[in-house]
């Protein structure tokens, strides 16, 4: 990882589909990322993203699995890079997965589709909000009791219409969300296939269940070190582990501190703000991220303690 983090200004977006191994730090957040392309390619087919709103307080994580490889992908990484900074402001996640999934539907039919995480986390209340678009299931570790688990809704549910699937398949399928408080400490584990697609040593293939038995072996890891060790042993159960796909890990810890920006940070990203209103008169031009107009989102930039009452 590098020595240097990444601090995300506000209305900051920040990611891609290359190669990285980068710590990022958010309000609340400490995040580590590693995306390796398959082969030597410049980009693959795993994409990541991260945002930050204008005050801070809302941080959002995009992890893709978009089928295919080439000038493909890098194009629709272009094309989430414009959809994440159009929801930048946006507490609500739902429109944006929504678009997410509309985007890919759209897409000629060569296969175009991708599983997905997206999680948004809001620092005055603590609450991660997640969506799992047909994608390997999270780990969360709770600092309180010492141990990984999965990260998941098993609540069955009756839709009319298909949810949960990967974006792209169905363009009226329903997504699901729910909700996790993280105390300072816990940490959540996103990655993408190429790792429950790995062997264990008696040539099985490790699926979630096996990811999760072997964090738990580990034992206690410091999260910047977690990637690197994770890797590390996933590799050297089986010849050919991680060597035949992309592989993207990302990790997310809570810190327990406040966004603290500098007067000249929030003054650009005001400007930022403004110009992007000003260029959205335009009708081609990209749609500028309002914010939405929630108690919680906008009632508590100006009073902090509304912000905390975000699905309270």
């Amino acid at each position: 990882m590098s020595d240097q983090p990444q601090h995300m200004q506000c209305m900051e977006v920040w990611g891609g589909s290359q190669f990285t191994a980068q710590a990022v730090e958010f309000g609340g957040l400490d995040t580590w990322v590693y995306s390796k392309p398959y082969g030597k390619a410049h980009a693959g087919g795993d994409v990541y993203y991260a945002s930050s709103c204008a005050t801070g307080r809302i941080s959002r994580l995009l992890l893709a699995d978009v089928a295919g490889h080439g000038n493909a992908v890098a194009n629709t990484a272009a094309d989430l890079r414009t959809l994440m900074r159009r929801f930048v402001n946006r507490l609500d996640q739902t429109e944006f997965v929504r678009l997410l999934n509309q985007q890919f539907s759209v897409l000629p039919r060569t296969g175009a589709f991708a599983t997905a995480i997206v999680t948004t986390f809001f620092e005055p209340s603590r609450r991660l909000t997640v969506c799992n678009a047909g994608h390997p299931r999270p780990l969360l570790y709770r600092a309180a009791q010492r141990r990984w688990d999965f990260l998941g809704n098993n609540t069955a549910t009756r839709r009319a219409a298909p949810s949960n699937i990967p974006l792209g398949l169905f363009e009226a399928a329903e997504y699901e969300q729910f909700d996790v408080e993280l105390e300072s400490g816990d940490c959540l584990l996103s990655y993408t296939d190429a790792l429950i697609e790995s062997r264990d040593a008696d040539g099985e293939m490790l699926g979630e269940a096996g990811v999760l038995r072997i964090l738990s072996l580990l034992g206690e890891v410091e999260p910047q070190k977690l990637i690197e060790t994770l890797l590390k042993e996933i590799e050297e159960r089986y010849p050919e582990n991680l060597s035949e796909d992309d592989v993207t890990v990302l990790v997310v810890r809570a810190n327990g501190r406040q966004p603290r920006h500098s007067f000249k940070e929030k003054f650009a990203a005001t400007m930022r703000l403004l110009g992007s209103m000003i260029r959205g008169i335009n009708p081609r031009a990209e749609r500028p991220p309002l914010p939405d107009f929630s108690l919680p989102n906008v009632g508590g930039a100006i009073i902090p303690a509304l912000g905390r009452r975000w699905r309270a």
